[in-house]
C-alpha cells in the first residue's frame, strides 16, 4: 500500500513508519523538521510541510491508500493541536478524495470498560482531571472525525510505554479491554497498521492495552 504518516518525529509516528516499511509499503513521512527524523529507507519520501495549511499537505496524501496520524500534545501546553491539526490533515484528504484515516486518541476518551474494578476506574478519573485539556483536544479532536467524510478509525491506548514490539495486546472496538493500563507506543502503531484493513474499525474508536 501507499502510506503517509503525520506525526512521524513522535514516538508513535516513528513506530508507524518503520514498521511500514517494514511489511513493505510505501510511505510518505510528514514532518516539519526534517532533521529530527532519524528513519531511512528505500521505499520512504520524507515530506517537509506547514501543518497548517491543507493546500500544502495535498501533494503528500495524493494517490494515497490511507493515511495514519501519530499527531497530539506531548505536554499539557500543547492542548488544542490535535484538533487543529487534524483538521487541516481532513481538509488536504477530503480535497484529494483520500477516504481512510487512522488516528491516535487516549484510552479516556472512548467508554470505560465494562467489569473495571474501583482502583482502575479512580485511577481514570484522577488521570483524566489532571489531563483534561488534553483530553478535551482529543475530544474535539474525534468530533471533527465524525463530522468529516472520511472511513476513519480511532486508536485509544491507556498510558504509553517504550517497549519493544509484541504484537500481542487486546482490542476492543467501540470500547476498551478490562484493567488495560499500559501499552507500548511500538504495539499502539501496530494496532493503527492493523486497522487500516480492517472493515470492523471504520468510524469507530478501538480501544488497545495489554
Amino acid at each position: 500500500m501507499k502510506l503517509t504518516v503525520f506525526g512521524a518525529t513522535g514516538g508513535t509516528g516513528k513506530e508507524i513508519v518503520r514498521q511500514a516499511l517494514d511489511a513493505g509499503h510505501e510511505v510518505t513521512a510528514v514532518v516539519r523538521d526534517p532533521a529530527r527524523f532519524p528513519v531511512t529507507g528505500d521505499r520512504l519520501e520524507v515530506f517537509r510541510a506547514d501543518l497548517t495549511d491543507p493546500q500544502a499537505l495535498r501533494p503528500a496524501v495524493a494517490g494515497r491508500d490511507a493515511v495514519l496520524s501519530g499527531l497530539g500534545a506531548r505536554s499539557r501546553k500543547d492542548a488544542g493541536i490535535a484538533a487543529r491539526l487534524t483538521r487541516t490533515v481532513l481538509g488536504a484528504l477530503e480535497a484529494e478524495g483520500v477516504r481512510r484515516l487512522v488516528v491516535v486518541s487516549a484510552a479516556p476518551v472512548g467508554p470505560e470498560a465494562a467489569g473495571d474494578g474501583f482502583v482502575d476506574r479512580a485511577a481514570r478519573g484522577i488521570v483524566s482531571a489532571v489531563l483534561k485539556d488534553i483530553y478535551a483536544d482529543l475530544r474535539e479532536m474525534e468530533a471533527e472525525l465524525a463530522r468529516s467524510s472520511t472511513e476513519w478509525t480511532s486508536v485509544r491506548p491507556p498510558r504509553l510505554q517504550d517497549k519493544p514490539l509484541t504484537g500481542s495486546y487486546r482490542k476492543v472496538v467501540g470500547g476498551f479491554p478490562v484493567r488495560g493500563r499500559f501499552l507500548g507506543r511500538a504495539d499502539v502503531a501496530h494496532a493503527m497498521l492493523a486497522a487500516v484493513g480492517d472493515p470492523a474499525t471504520v468510524k469507530q474508536g478501538v480501544g488497545v492495552a495489554y
